[in-house]
């Protein structure tokens, strides 16, 4: 799967800490608002979630922060699906500085397919097998 933009927004001095520059809860918050919109663009949707009682569980998260992001920076978050087996995806997202286009930001996650009612994983549905690569 190619790169996909995910998620842009700009940061708020409520998204920085004493140190002047974003905290790492809001690196982890910008992330996941970008898996939410990835996992909709291969129709896991929030619909889909909800009338089949399934989600996704975050089971690994690996952070690597090159540049700060401050105040007033604008950023946006490419993303892509690197694997996905019977219940589980691997993504990639990457986080760059708007306009400037430098990587200040990356991620992967292995997320879980779950059945919410049992709370015990389960297979990914079978139209998912398209996006596998």
């Amino acid at each position: 799967m190619k790169m996909l933009k995910t998620f842009q927004g700009t940061i708020y001095p409520s998204d920085c800490d004493h140190m002047g520059h974003m905290n790492v809860m809001h690196y982890v918050g910008k992330f996941d608002q970008a898996t939410w919109n990835l996992f909709s663009s291969i129709g896991l949707t929030g619909q889909y979630f909800k009338e089949q009682k399934r989600g996704m569980v975050a089971l690994e998260q690996n952070i690597t922060y090159i540049k700060e992001v401050l105040v007033g920076d604008c950023v946006f978050v490419e993303s892509k699906i690197d694997s996905i087996s019977e219940k589980v995806i691997n993504l990639t997202h990457r986080m760059f500085h708007f306009p400037s286009k430098e990587l200040v930001s990356m991620t992967s996650i292995v997320g879980l397919h779950i059945d919410t009612v049992k709370r015990k994983a389960i297979p990914l549905p079978n139209w998912i097998d398209k996006f596998k690569n």
